[in-house]
């Protein structure tokens, strides 16, 4: 849209040094925000003015801009959503709207002088920023990445969930309903398919036997591989990272890393699993995520530029290498191999975007992928931003890229927000991007619901202060906000569920925050809880119940085991515990990952792995029971232990209801029991 309004404008009249940088001031930013909210109005603007008369040379860039959404450019004409009015008051601390519009290149010609020039201004004597130490290159930080504009109409996003059931089966511990996430094991409730150690296993839920497997070990990265399961497609996602080098008292040139790589399996599961291609992106692997058998993977890239270093670091010369670089040190490139035939791509020109302010130092590519075909997907594209952090809608797809913890000063901690509409199975279409104070805890920080992106960020300094900002979703502009929370402490656990929000803050005791945001425009903390300890995850159990994971801690301020709260909040002006179980001497809840979190609303079942220095509790999975306001013990469960893996690495990792039963995965193998009992029914042993 940028470009389309920038070729009317010339058309329309003459040049005016109003225009120059006009969208980058805080006026342009202000006005373009607000035009956008205007925009689905067009329709009925059009049909009272039929046309418009352009002075010659007089017009402001303003009223240019006015005049052009008037007349239908980049309109929409679906009804406006609500939103508040023009009386919202802007200007919340330090939070900046999307209000500049991105701009692709002209050509790739274009495309190289730019990424040169930003790269080179942000380039310093020890190479690119982003890392400690000399690198020969480095994942840099987008700077300033703001701004960029949103497209009017924009998709709604669905409602967030907390639990997806099928019949007595469970799933992955998503985020939100609908959009699925990797994980180590996934099940429809008629196989079990998992991947563990590098190797795939598909185990039939039926008879509990294993019925195939398929050796990974060749592939690099697959120690950590992930599974993402539709139907008889599955897709195994490597991140194959590349040690970066350090040069202290070396002289000469330092030859650049490979580069990070991120590698998608395609597998048949259909019989025996069998790979049928690949897709093999530069860059590191962020995230992905499943809606409906289309996979959007996130990468992010830095520019693989060979820096020699010498005894005395110089940014003149370092600047010098990055002018004269090629473009292949930028421009993504991926192979995609399908069984019969291997090609090479690059993301193009064409599709590779950027906003008013970047770095050049990072890229962030979202490729689309078909997971039952290896040339089934739409082209990638690309932004010049960074990006560490994902949450995804059904509709909806924000990539975050947090500052450092140690970022000097308020205003430098902002949280960069980009935007993309990822509705059926097309490239995405990026909205625009924005940013708020602060860093965010994890994906569990943001939420779209109901036409507003909510953010919970902490921002340290003198003064550490946690807030949480509505955005309204379609501009990207905040309305509102809520702060004060836990002063002097950082967020620990944060999750949304609709209307309102649930924040943990913690130092020594555990605030525990229940926030009203029915009025994005007037946010409020509705009630609060102070106890001792920390909830670092917080699920949504229903009926007006929160169920806290983390850690107690003792007279002396240190952890003192892990604990599971149930926490009654349904009148949230008096929020309550009601369920309190701890188990002394194990730890490892300040680092639970929820997907190895289970709870099942049927029955009440919670399951919680937990390491202990006891040998009788270490690497078992804690079984729980919610009823009603009450929390109990049901008990322990271990699997045991193999002969090929060290005991230390045999805990139980996951677990999940097939079927109605009670399956937990660890290194050694699966083990099938009775949720009530605890019986075991099955071992099924990985060889």
């Amino acid at each position: 849209m940028g470009e389309e309004l920038n070729r009317w404008l010339r058309r329309a009249r003459p040049h005016v040094p109003a225009d120059d940088d006009w969208a980058a001031s805080p006026d342009g930013q202000l006005a373009l925000a607000d035009l956008h909210q205007r925009m689905s109005h067009a329709a009925d603007v059009r049909a009272r003015r039929r046309r418009i008369w352009l002075p010659a040379g007089g017009l402001t860039a303003a009223a240019a801009v006015t005049a052009a959404v008037l007349l239908g450019i980049g309109g929409s004409t679906t009804p406006p959503p609500s939103r508040p009015g023009p009386d919202v008051p802007r200007g919340l601390p330090n939070a900046r709207p999307a209000a500049m519009l991105l701009s692709n290149y002209d050509s790739c010609a274009d495309l190289l002088a730019g990424l040169r020039a930003h790269t080179a201004a942000h380039t310093t004597a020890w190479g690119l920023p982003g890392g400690g130490g000399i690198y020969p290159y480095g994942r840099g930080m987008a700077l300033g990445v703001v701004g960029t504009a949103t497209v009017p109409g924009a998709p709604a996003a669905g409602p967030a969930a907390t639990d997806k059931t099928t019949g007595s089966t469970s799933t992955t511990n998503d985020q939100v309903a609908g959009v699925d996430e990797p994980d180590i094991m996934k099940t429809d409730g008629d196989r079990v398919v998992t991947v563990t150690d590098g190797v795939l296993r598909v185990i039939d839920a039926q008879t509990q036997q294993v019925t195939g497997t398929l050796d990974l070990s060749i592939y690099a990265g697959s120690e950590s591989a992930q599974l993402l399961v539709d139907g008889d497609h599955a897709l195994v996602l490597l991140d194959t990272g590349s040690p970066r080098y350090y040069a202290t008292d070396f002289v000469g040139p330092i030859q650049p890393p490979v580069g990070d790589r991120t590698t998608a399996l395609f597998v048949d599961l259909s019989g025996q699993p069998t790979v049928t291609g690949s897709l093999r992106a530069d860059g590191g692997y962020l995230a992905a995520r499943l809606v409906d058998g289309t996979v959007r993977m996130v990468v992010t890239s830095a520019p693989t530029i060979n820096f020699p270093q010498r005894n005395h670091p110089s940014k003149v010369r370092n600047q010098a290498i990055v002018r004269s670089a090629p473009l292949s040190a930028w421009q993504p490139s991926y192979t995609i191999a399908d069984g019969g035939s291997t090609s090479r791509h690059q993301v193009p020109c064409q599709d590779i975007s950027h906003p008013a302010k970047y770095t050049g130092t990072s890229l962030v590519t979202v490729y689309t992928l078909n997971i039952a075909d290896p040339n089934g997907g739409a082209g990638p594209i690309s932004v010049a931003a960074d990006g560490d952090t994902v949450y995804a809608t059904a509709n909806s797809l924000y990539v975050a890229s947090n500052p450092d913890w140690w970022t000097n000063g308020k205003h430098a901690q902002q949280t960069q927000l980009h935007r993309f509409d990822i509705t059926g199975t097309g490239q995405p279409v990026y909205l625009g991007s924005a940013s708020v104070p602060g860093r965010l805890l994890s994906q569990y920080s943001l939420d779209d619901y109901d036409g507003y992106l909510r953010v919970a960020t902490t921002t340290v300094g003198r003064h550490t202060t946690n807030g949480v900002y509505d955005l309204d979703d379609a501009t990207l502009t905040a309305v509102g906000h809520v702060d004060g929370l836990g002063n002097g402490e950082q967020i620990y656990a944060v999750r949304f569920a609709g209307p309102l929000a649930y924040v943990v803050t913690f130092r020594q005791t555990d605030p525990l925050y229940v926030l009203d945001l029915t009025d994005p425009a007037h946010p409020s903390v509705a009630g609060s809880l102070q106890l001792t300890g920390y909830s670092s995850y917080l699920h949504d159990a229903g009926d007006g119940r929160i169920i806290g994971v983390g850690e107690q801690i003792g007279p002396d301020n240190e952890p003192d085991g892990v604990q599971v709260s149930l926490f009654d909040v349904s009148d949230p002006t008096a929020p309550e515990r009601t369920g309190h179980v701890v188990r002394r001497g194990a730890d490892g809840a300040e680092r639970l990952d929820p997907h190895a979190f289970l709870y099942w609303q049927p029955t009440g079942l919670v399951t919680v792995p937990i390491q202990s220095w006891r040998s009788d509790e270490s690497g078992a999975a804690l079984v729980l029971r919610v009823t009603g306001k009450t929390l109990t013990t049901v008990g322990l469960v271990h699997n045991p232990l193999g002969t090929a893996v060290p005991d230390d690495g045999q805990g139980i990792v996951r677990s999940m209801l097939v079927d109605g039963r009670l399956w937990t995965l660890s290194s050694s193998g699966l083990q099938v029991v009775d949720p009530a009992s605890l019986h075991r029914d099955a071992w099924i042993a990985f060889s």
